[in-house]
């Protein structure tokens, strides 16, 4: 490393003048056990500069050479986020990379004990994931992110410096080998770079947050050492920090150090798309949740139109003479169809030519009634014909969702207790899957690491449990940034849903026992959050399945009047059907005892005025 002066008088020597070429060593900004920055003055143009050399000099010219087109490559990359040289040399065999400071301070020196708040902490992960996405795909690795080598200007904007600076192998002794070889190893060694600069971007999240590196080490390197597979040790928010932290950004950065390695980001990507998505949810001026879907709502629509079924909708809405029920049959087997037909009866326009106080619409049979035939028609021409913009992959997926929210509702059916309207239980539901349903339709790569994230892994060592997955609340927080659930609110509170009405498609949450129901929505909410659950348990490997049914029995046995005999009787019968079930739509509508302090009792009756 730069040496101070040889000055033989201690006194004089800790006051001398330390110079690195023409560079007046001003301060030691920072070092870790690859690289080490210092503050410098540079006498001809006047400034002062950041000066980022390894912390070992190469050891041989070939080394020095690789080192030096590394960083030179590095230095051609232009993006905001990443810190452009002022230049790059050699001083006495030692390599260095300088950049200029203006009005920025290291992210070292702006940390303090409390922290920071999540919005800016995520704000400034974003920016350095921005970074290192450009540059990883680019060809360039950073090798070694450190709080030192981030730049925060006064308003904010952080640049990252240190590109390539460290070098993780040294290509000494490669020129013997073939370049198919050669490539291969080079790709092999990017990637586990990538991978190591996204792990470091989750811990200098992780010390944002908490307002201390993560095990007290200030080197990511070091963390990064100790965390599995290479280490033991655990890095997780603590509970108790200066600045409280939102669940889902708490589940982000704690997926970002996960102890498997399975659950972690793989590229700056995935990080950046979950704390984008967190930041759009939080903002008010970005409209919640809805602000992930807004546009994509737009132009591909909800769901797309299930093969056929809007089109036979379609024709049949031309019949002068065709019955009600005869046609909300058939629109109810088309999920994007079923929900179309809501949202437009539930828009503010339709609303207001209703009856005051008769509340939201929650069956196909009074959306017909209220629409016309022709609004029926019109609103299934308007659909995207499936599997919309889905390539094939994702519309099997989407398929196989809708086809387990279709054996749901008919579970539904199924469990109800008498007197309940069939086609509320059904659509109800439908909807406690809506944005799971949103989200493989517009997020289907997001989608697939939830579902990844989900599943657990088998035990590191014989005789051991297997690791657990995530909640899908957690992994919903840690991929988009936003619960599904909360997104499928958000939908729904779009179309003019009431508050009732939301309560009602939000599922019970696993770790809340079935208590005494109060009113019919609790009922409502209880009979399709069973149905929902038993037809998950089915996806679960056979050893599990009957243990996870079993459950489910127990836990809305009381409440319902069933045990597993009539849980198993209901999913063979909602398995064996090819189309929902709702016979009573084929005779007079069944109307549901509401009382009449029930809170949106009205807008569940299910007649058709």
């Amino acid at each position: 490393m730069p040496e101070a002066s040889h000055d033989s008088d201690t006194t004089a020597r800790s006051n001398a003048v330390r110079w690195f070429g023409r560079l007046q060593l001003l301060r030691l900004l920072g070092k870790s056990e690859r690289t080490m920055a210092w503050r410098v003055a540079e006498p001809r143009r006047g400034q002062e500069w950041m000066l980022v050399l390894p912390r070992q000099p190469p050891p041989d010219a070939e080394a020095l050479e690789h080192w030096q087109h590394a960083t030179r490559r590095a230095a051609r990359l232009n993006h905001p986020q990443l810190a452009t040289p002022v230049e790059t040399g050699v001083q006495d065999g030692w390599p260095f990379v300088a950049y200029e400071l203006h009005d920025s301070a290291t992210l070292a020196e702006r940390l303090t004990p409390q922290g920071l708040p999540g919005a800016d902490a995520s704000a400034l992960a974003v920016q350095l994931l921005r970074g290192l996405a450009y540059a990883h795909e680019a060809g360039v690795a950073h090798n070694d992110p450190q709080p030192y080598l981030m730049l925060v200007s006064d308003s904010g904007h952080l640049r990252l410096a240190g590109l390539e600076v460290a070098a993780a192998e040294s290509m000494q002794g490669w020129g013997g080998l073939r370049p198919a070889v050669q490539s291969a190893a080079a790709l092999r060694l990017h990637r586990a770079a990538v991978e190591r600069d996204v792990l470091a971007a989750g811990v200098l999240l992780h010390g944002m947050l908490a307002g201390a590196s993560a095990l007290a080490e200030p080197d990511t390197g070091r963390v990064i050492a100790r965390l599995p597979p290479l280490g033991r040790e655990i890095v997780r928010l603590p509970w108790t920090t200066a600045h409280a932290i939102a669940e889902p950004l708490r589940a982000i950065a704690n997926r970002a150090t996960d102890r498997q390695q399975r659950q972690r980001y793989r590229n700056p990507r995935t990080l950046l798309r979950a704390l984008e998505g967190w930041l759009q949810t939080e903002s008010e001026a970005g409209g919640g949740p809805l602000a992930l879907l807004s546009d994509r709502l737009r132009t591909a629509g909800v769901l797309p139109s299930s093969p056929g079924a809007a089109a036979r909708a379609a024709r049949l809405a031309l019949m002068e003479r065709e019955r009600t029920n005869d046609l909300a049959e058939v629109v109810l087997q088309d999920l994007a169809l079923s929900f179309e037909m809501l949202r437009l009866v539930n828009s503010a326009q339709v609303r207001g030519a209703q009856i005051a106080g008769s509340g939201p619409v929650l069956t196909v049979r009074r959306a017909i009634a209220m629409l016309g035939l022709d609004g029926v028609r019109r609103s299934a021409l308007a659909l995207r014909a499936w599997p919309g913009p889905l390539e094939e992959e994702g519309a099997v997926e989407l398929q196989r969702l809708v086809d387990r929210c279709k054996r749901a509702g008919r579970a539904a059916l199924a469990l109800r207790p008498a007197g309940y309207d069939g086609e509320v239980v059904y659509l109800v539901t439908q909807l406690q899957s809506l944005g799971r349903l949103v989200v493989h339709y517009h997020f289907a790569d997001e989608a697939q690491q939830i579902r990844r994230l989900m599943q657990p892994a088998p035990p590191s060592n014989a005789g051991e449990r297997e690791l657990p997955g995530m909640s899908e609340e957690a992994a919903s927080f840690a991929v988009i940034g936003a619960d599904v659930e909360a997104i499928g609110a958000a939908v729904a509170r779009s179309w003019g849903l009431d508050e009732s009405v939301l309560a009602m498609i939000r599922r019970l949450p696993l770790a809340t026992p079935v208590r005494a129901i109060e009113n019919d929505d609790e009922m409502l909410r209880a009979v399709a959050s069973c149905a929902n659950e038993a037809v998950d348990a089915l996806d679960l490997p056979g050893p599990h399945q009957a243990a996870a049914l079993q459950r489910v029995a127990q836990r809305y046995g009381r409440l319902l009047d069933i045990g597993p005999r009539e849980l198993r009787a209901a999913l063979q019968d909602s398995g064996t059907l090819p189309q929902p079930p709702i016979a009573e739509s084929s005779h007079a509508p069944l109307e549901m005892p509401v009382a009449p302090a029930t809170p949106g009792g009205a807008a569940l009756r299910g007649s058709v005025p």
